[in-house]
């Protein structure tokens, strides 16, 4: 691995901390890995962007798939999960997720999560998209995300782990030899560190979330702006997939304007039996899928796409009338509050919805125990790419995935802490006064990019669509960089500034990516190449950024990933806590 040598515009860090480990991101993936951690007595720092329990987690409303009901098993969860992946996921990390996850999720209930449960005590479990049986566990009806929060903050609190709110991380720090040596980060308002810093640690656990909001339209949070993969790749690292963004099919339509977070309409509402309609009340999945409105997610959104095109309408409907007020006030409360919240009630009338950006498939490329190809420097969650989603993500499977593998990152971590190669680094220094540095972009590119991504790189894709992005994108980094070599300006350093320089680096990153991919696969649709092509498009789109800036793409030989270390152990189950 080569590091690019490549850091945001930022001062210098005024303080530093030291710690074993740093674990960037407070989501079910970064507190699970923080809190085994700690019980492995490594002296760890969580740091997030904004509050504890702010991330993309606490909106999960479907809930966490795993094999725990009676006739279930964990094939048949590899089966759906494969099926769903339109042959791109590693059979191997599916096998380890759908085996480890019904234990894990045994543990996060140990840790004080509560999910509902039935008349006989049972964990409630209900059917989502994809699934051929009931293994979705919820909480609060349709608040899963909020309570699986809830009870890792509150272990978090309780075991007084060192936590950094409020806080970007910047840049990935390495050493000589291009080992990790912990962040740089700059934390916003008051409190106990102020401005740019550092955290020195030998390991990193990167668990940044999504970068929805490269799109005009998402589920995502404001904070989901693709920090961890641009560190990533500023840093050297590769990613993979990236092109795979899964839009939800099912998204509040809040009008053609509407931009930034939307509020979700859970995939659970289909699976307790809503159905999707269109104006004249016509059910337009039944004879598309066996499955029809529980349909994989990429067949539900290309399904309301062409009824929208077909019939020239910006949404479509799901009409879920005959639950009942009584159903929607129990089982969907979170819905029906935010839908009523925008003047709809779906007691009494069907609800509009239409796809929207809601999740990243690739993402940092890691093996089997969320190893990347930066040494010292570990993914898991949404920011990595596991190799679990491949082409498309099963419903309910990202909170396992989280779980899983941030368990996975922590059993290796305290191997090599029982090896005795866990010690300080020494960071290189900072790029020298007059070297180049990463150009900054203004605030407002932000809105440019979300349009750009959102016209040529959205649910539907062409050759035309994805060159005139890249074009446009490529313009928005070109006078940015000119700028900086003229007369050595660029936007001043800050979080607007950071998160538009961000969005741009993944935004490049990820077009390059669908351009190369000729093919429809998953939730990469092209319109001029409607076919799935296997003899070719069976393969992963690897790409990492040179020193001078530019995405290297290149396509693996096989659907199976290289290993990101050549000396990188056989997978092993990670130590019960």
């Amino acid at each position: 691995m080569t590091s690019t040598g490549i850091r945001l515009h930022a001062p210098a860090p005024g303080w530093s901390i030291d710690a074993d480990v740093v674990v960037v991101g407070s989501g079910v993936a970064g507190l699970t890995a923080a809190l085994r951690c700690a019980a492995n007595g490594l002296d760890t720092v969580v740091v997030t962007k904004a509050r504890l329990d702010d991330g993309s987690t606490r909106w999960a409303q479907g809930g966490i798939a795993a094999a725990l009901g009676e006739g279930d098993t964990p094939a048949q969860h590899l089966d759906d999960t494969l099926v769903a992946g339109a042959g791109l996921c590693d059979e191997e990390a599916v096998r380890i997720l759908v085996t480890e996850g019904p234990d894990a999720v045994r543990r996060l209930i140990a840790t004080g999560a509560h999910f509902d449960t039935d008349d006989a005590g049972s964990i409630a479990l209900t059917r989502e998209g994809g699934h051929h049986r009931r293994r979705i566990a919820h909480a609060g009806g349709d608040a899963t995300g909020a309570e699986i929060s809830r009870a890792l903050v509150a272990a978090v609190r309780a075991g007084g782990l060192r936590t950094i709110e409020n806080a970007l991380v910047l840049d990935l720090l390495t050493d000589a030899e291009g080992n990790t040596a912990g962040v740089t980060l700059h934390v916003m308002g008051e409190g106990q560190h102020d401005g740019v810093g550092a955290v020195r640690a030998p390991v990193v656990v990167l668990a940044t979330g999504g970068m929805g909001q490269v799109f005009s339209a998402t589920t995502n949070p404001p904070v989901s702006t693709g920090d961890g993969v641009a560190l990533a790749l500023r840093a050297g690292a590769e990613v993979s997939d990236l092109e795979f963004v899964q839009f939800h099919p099912t998204v509040l339509f809040l009008g053609p304007d509407a931009e930034g977070q939307q509020p979700l309409v859970s995939e659970a509402v289909r699976g307790e039996g809503a159905h999707l309609v269109d104006a004249d009340g016509v059910r337009f999945m039944v004879g598309q899928h066996e499955l029809a409105e529980l349909a994989p997610r990429d067949i539900v959104a290309k399904g309301i796409t062409r009824r929208m095109q077909e019939q020239g309408a910006e949404h479509m409907f799901l009409d879920a009338r005959h639950f009942g007020a009584e159903m929607w006030e129990h089982r969907f409360p979170t819905i029906l509050a935010a839908c009523r919240a925008h003047g709809i009630d779906p007691v009494t009338e069907p609800i509009p919805v239409a796809p929207a950006a809601h999740y990243a498939s690739g993402g940092v490329r890691t093996d089997s125990h969320g190893r990347t190809t930066v040494p010292g420097l570990y993914a898991c969650g949404e920011v990595a790419c596991t190799g679990v989603h491949g082409a498309n993500r099963l419903a309910s499977n990202s909170l396992l995935e989280g779980l899983v593998y941030a368990e996975r990152i922590v059993a290796d971590i305290a191997r090599e802490q029982a090896a005795g190669r866990l010690h300080a680094r020494v960071p290189r220094p900072a790029p020298r006064a007059g070297q180049p540095e990463h150009p900054l972009l203004a605030p407002e590119t932000r809105f440019a990019i979300q349009r750009i991504m959102t016209e040529g790189a959205g649910v539907l894709r062409s050759a035309g669509s994805l060159a005139a992005a890249a074009d446009r994108l490529e313009q928005l980094y070109a006078e940015a960089r000119g700028a900086l070599a003229d007369d050595g300006k660029t936007a001043e350093p800050g979080v607007d500034t950071w998160e538009a320089t961000n969005l741009l680096c993944v935004a490049r990153v990820l077009v390059a990516a669908a351009r190369l991919r000729e093919e429809t696969r998953g939730c990469h649709w092209r319109e001029d190449r409607p076919e799935r092509d296997d003899a070719h498009g069976r393969r992963h789109i690897v790409v990492r950024l040179t020193a001078d800036r530019t995405p290297d793409v290149h396509t693996t030989d096989t659907a199976d990933f290289p290993p990101t270390r050549p000396e990188a152990p056989a997978p092993r189950r990670p130590q019960e806590q």
